[in-house]
């Protein structure tokens, strides 16, 4: 059962930043099991269970990223994540290529939202095609999301704009593979609490309608396919 995570959660996160290295790992794995990885997983399944018993026709996989660094994407840094995140998602073998809500914590703060980091070239060129073809519809979603101030529309930008199908969509239209609705929060009374299970699976609530458009973007024909 989940009943936040501690301040020794985040004095963990601390000490890997400044001694990332395996000898200081390996002296403090039981508190990275203890104070990260455990009360992590104990969040993951009591969102994975509130929020699929309300979206019971959504196939949905939960996971936990591995504190280890992929050896070959290191560039100088030490062999250990300083934070750590959940996901939920539809089952895929990569997940950051979809629709994906998550929850991050680190030394600093914590955030989470809905992401749509890795999208490939083709459902890029699928959802632009969606919003020339039907604008209104992607607006009407953009308006929404609009009215919670706490995320903010994050991701690169093309260095050449694209000409949008209206001045609301063109924040989005411009993404260059992908982008993120996130909320940034300090450490607070409502991370080291119970309390963070509700607080999350309502805020993920109201991204519900734009993570059900984008899960359905791949399923459409390719608009750069000359025999569609």
């Amino acid at each position: 059962m989940f009943e936040g995570f501690s301040p020794e959660t985040i004095d963990f996160l601390w000490g890997i930043r400044f001694n990332n290295e395996r000898a200081w790992f390996e002296a403090h794995k039981e508190d990275y099991l203890t104070t990260l990885y455990t009360p992590m997983k104990e969040l993951l399944s009591e969102l994975y269970q509130g929020y699929s018993q309300k979206h019971k026709n959504l196939p949905l996989a939960g996971r936990v990223c591995r504190i280890y660094r992929d050896a070959r994407r290191l560039h100088g840094r030490g062999p250990y994540k300083d934070h750590l995140w959940l996901t939920l998602s539809q089952p895929a073998d990569i997940w950051a290529c979809q629709a994906t809500f998550w929850f991050e914590v680190g030394p600093e703060d914590y955030n989470f939202g809905l992401g749509y980091w890795m999208v490939k070239g083709d459902t890029a060129a699928k959802l632009r095609a969606r919003m020339d073809n039907r604008p209104k519809e992607f607006e009407r979603l953009v308006r929404q999301v609009n009215k919670y101030p706490e995320f903010t529309l994050t991701g690169e930008t093309f260095k050449r704009p694209k000409k949008a199908p209206s001045a609301l969509l063109e924040p989005w239209y411009n993404r260059k593979g992908g982008f993120s609705l996130q909320c940034v929060r300090s450490h607070d009374d409502l991370l080291f609490s119970p309390d963070l299970v509700p607080y999350l699976l309502e805020e993920w609530e109201k991204l519900t309608p734009m993570y059900r458009y984008l899960s359905t973007v791949d399923g459409d024909p390719d608009p750069r396919d000359p025999l569609e």
